[in-house]
């Protein structure tokens, strides 16, 4: 990705990019502040991901973090609050062309997640011929090729998932497969231990099974040196760092600083 020039999403050098599986780092944002985004967006990112599971989040904060990120090389890449292809197709006309599907636990979810970001005949994306995404009618050919410039990975956060991890990945549409660690701990027996050896064990056979299928992987790693082993274990899409995280930790550091326990 080029790290001087702002990301345009048609056509889609992200998706592009995944899919040659180039190494792509990126930020969380949950604070659903596009001050926060803007900032972090100056920094320059390969993507930034806005979060609307977790974070309070929804179309109209949003759409406005899309526009504080107008001048940033960094790709928005969203996470709706479910796999449902209303919600998704909101995000689509807001302006959204990267997706990542919380909890796809089978090849009938992936599916839907794909079917839910495209137009007919390969999916059940309603049609606005007036919407942000489409610069307000104005982008010429936008329904012949939107279709094309749609990125969806999919999070793998259960014993299901990875049960059917085979059959996510082959699913036509599918272009990574994302783990979410604490779900994936949990699901596992061992809540709030991502880096117990059994929960290690299975993330790594994500990570080995998405790349026989020759499709790229991810994870969510705040911790430095978890970010570089998954690196090395051949993930390629990692967001290094979250904004939560990010203003807690210097806040909490000053305060230590200046008024110690």
């Amino acid at each position: 990705m080029p790290s001087s020039s702002p990301y345009q999403p048609l056509p889609n050098a992200f998706r592009t990019s995944l899919r040659e599986r180039k190494r792509l780092i990126g930020c969380w944002m949950s604070l659903a502040s596009p001050i926060a985004t803007e900032l972090v967006g100056v920094v320059g990112f390969d993507w930034m991901l806005l979060d609307a599971e977790h974070a309070p989040n929804d179309a109209l904060t949003l759409i406005p973090q899309l526009m504080a990120l107008k001048d940033s090389p960094s790709a928005p890449v969203v996470r709706p609050q479910a796999n449902d292809a209303v919600v998704i197709k909101k995000l689509l006309d807001s302006g959204f062309v990267n997706f990542l599907i919380p909890f796809v636990d089978s090849a009938a979810d992936a599916e839907r997640a794909v079917a839910s970001t495209r137009y007919p005949p390969q999916g059940i994306r309603g049609v606005s011929v007036g919407h942000r995404g489409n610069r307000y009618g104005t982008v010429p050919n936008y329904l012949q090729i939107a279709n094309d410039n749609i990125s969806v990975a999919v999070q793998i956060e259960s014993r299901a998932a990875v049960e059917a991890i085979d059959e996510i990945i082959a699913v036509e549409g599918i272009d990574a497969l994302f783990v979410g660690p604490s779900d994936l701990a949990a699901s596992y027996g061992h809540i709030g231990d991502a880096n117990h050896p059994d929960v290690q064990a299975v993330i790594a056979h994500v990570f080995e099974r998405a790349h026989a299928a020759g499709k790229p992987s991810g994870i969510l790693a705040t911790v430095q040196e978890d970010a570089e082993r998954y690196l090395a274990l051949g993930s390629t899409f990692v967001a290094v760092c979250a904004d939560l995280g990010l203003l807690r930790n210097a806040a909490q550091g000053v305060k230590k600083h200046f008024i110690p326990e």
